[in-house]
């Protein structure tokens, strides 16, 4: 695969436990990591994490060659897991959401996804786009009512997936950066905390992985490169 390119992998929830047992489970965790895993309350949430951790693990190493109990992930400052030992500069980003697991890989680009329903709640249509930018929110109240749900929920995982590859995650206000409206391609994005080119740097991707989700993916210095997608089977 290109060095520029990223890598998209998608774990529907029903395939997650055979995925995890067949390639080590817990087994590969860390300390800290199995300490996360004990915390969780709920037999789906420890089923995504797990999940999530061996598809990393699983990810990393298509793209390096190295074996899967080889590699140790640790919390970062800003909490997000970052791969160890570092392999090529590789990074990835995790999301879960009730039936699907996403982990983005790249190489030396800061990156970041976010997979959500594809339709936004009643109560997030009320009451999420007033943390939006004003073009934002003016996208959302001029869209016909039956898709506005699939707007406000677009428009959330292209900012979970922005923050999360900077990250800050949302310690930074929503309405601090904007999009262009997601039906548009390529879609743009206007943040006024950094430069011209450094905006026009980043590529994003929004697709719909699988019915009912909707999954945005961001990657630094994304020009010319492109984000494979390898769905794992159930």
């Amino acid at each position: 695969m290109p060095a520029r390119d990223g890598h998209l992998w998608l774990l529907p929830e029903t395939a997650a436990d055979a995925f995890a047992d067949r390639h080590g489970g817990a087994a590969l965790l860390g300390p800290e990591e199995r300490a996360q895993l004990a915390r969780l309350r709920g037999e789906g949430a420890r089923r995504r994490f797990l999940g999530g951790r061996v598809l990393a693990r699983y990810a990393l190493s298509a793209r390096s060659g190295r074996p899967l109990g080889g590699w140790r992930v640790r919390t970062g400052p800003d909490g997000r897991p970052e791969p160890e030992p570092a392999a090529g500069g590789l990074r990835f980003n995790l999301s879960h959401t009730d039936g699907m697991v996403a982990c983005l890989v790249t190489a030396g680009r800061s990156c970041g996804v976010d997979v959500e329903p594809a339709a936004a709640g009643a109560d997030a249509v009320r009451h999420l786009p007033r943390w939006f930018a004003p073009a934002e929110r003016a996208a959302v109240d001029g869209a016909p009512a039956a898709e506005r749900p699939a707007r406000v929920a677009a428009y959330w995982v292209l900012k979970e997936a922005y923050l999360k590859a900077v990250g800050t995650g949302l310690r930074r206000e929503l309405g601090g950066f904007s999009f262009t409206p997601p039906a548009e391609r390529p879609i743009r994005l206007t943040d006024p905390a950094a430069t011209a080119a450094e905006n026009a740097g980043w590529h994003f991707e929004l697709i719909h992985p699988a019915p009912g989700f909707v999954l945005a993916a961001a990657v630094q210095d994304g020009r010319g490169g492109r984000i494979h997608r390898t769905l794992i089977a159930p």
